[in-house]
């Protein structure tokens, strides 16, 4: 049977790599969770070091390890939502699709972690199949930046707000039940994204933060709404307010002395 939505303090349970930097990946998923009233577990499925300037070394555990972490927590904890981010290499897509098919959770959240913002390989080439053929079914939402959707879908990147929409109901065909499609890449003055639904699209609107601090902004908003979508009716109602606390992350980045890179969002804006 699916595990149920909780109304209380959702759990919510984070598949993805680790950051030493702190400032994406499991780290940030974990702020994310708490800082929006969520309880966060972890599934690590690889190892980085890094910091605010790049990614300098990457250790992948045994897909095995990776199973029975996942196990441990879905045999015990009853689980609200999940997200993915990072998972490495193909084994560990299907290790992570296996258990996802195994024990059938509510809502998946699936953030297609490909290149860092130092432009660092996260996702072998040949996983890009197995995420898109075993994991894109499985996900209750994507949310595949402009370059990470045109590499699941062959094509080039889209450029305007038409073509992200086409790709984001080609994504759709392919199996996932939704997509939000990131415009942070577009050449424009706002940063808007589609959320392509059974229903039809819907624009988010955004503003463009003029601030460096923007490590982890993709693990966070997709952290968001999966914290969120327990505890909203819809999920245009979770991935809207999951929005809203990312710009005030980003917003008030620029109080944290993290590093001489890009530094991270501040997850806990709202209480320090």
């Amino acid at each position: 049977m699916p595990q149920s939505t909780a109304p209380s303090i959702p759990n919510i349970l984070t598949i993805a790599g680790s950051d030493s930097g702190g400032g994406a990946g499991i780290q940030a998923d974990l702020k994310a969770f708490s800082a929006l009233g969520a309880y966060g577990l972890s599934v690590i499925t690889a190892l980085t070091a890094q910091n605010t300037r790049g990614v300098t070394a990457i250790h992948t555990p045994d897909p095995s390890f990776v199973t029975a972490q996942l196990d441990a927590v879905f045999d015990d904890i009853r689980i609200d939502a999940v997200k993915i981010g990072m998972l490495a290499n193909a084994d560990i897509v299907r290790a992570v699709a296996a258990a996802l098919r195994r024990y059938r959770p509510v809502h998946v959240v699936l953030d297609t972690v490909m290149i860092s913002k130092s432009l660092h390989a996260l996702l072998a080439t040949e996983a890009v199949t197995a995420l898109r053929d075993e994991l894109l079914p499985l996900a209750t939402l994507v949310t595949p930046n402009l370059p990470e959707a045109a590499a699941l879908l062959g094509e080039a990147p889209a450029t305007d707000e038409h073509a992200m929409v086409r790709q984001g109901e080609a994504l759709r065909e392919l199996g996932a039940r939704a997509v939000l499609m990131k415009g942070g890449h577009l050449d424009a003055t706002d940063s808007p994204d589609w959320l392509i639904e059974d229903g039809g699209s819907l624009r988010l609107g955004g503003v463009r933060v003029p601030v460096k601090n923007t490590h982890g902004t993709g693990c966070t908003l997709s952290s968001a709404i999966a914290a969120l979508l327990p505890q909203r009716d819809t999920l245009a109602a979770a991935t809207a307010d999951a929005k809203l606390y990312l710009t005030g992350a980003i917003e008030q980045s620029t109080r944290l002395e993290v590093g001489h890179g890009v530094g991270p969002v501040h997850h806990f804006f709202r209480w320090w």
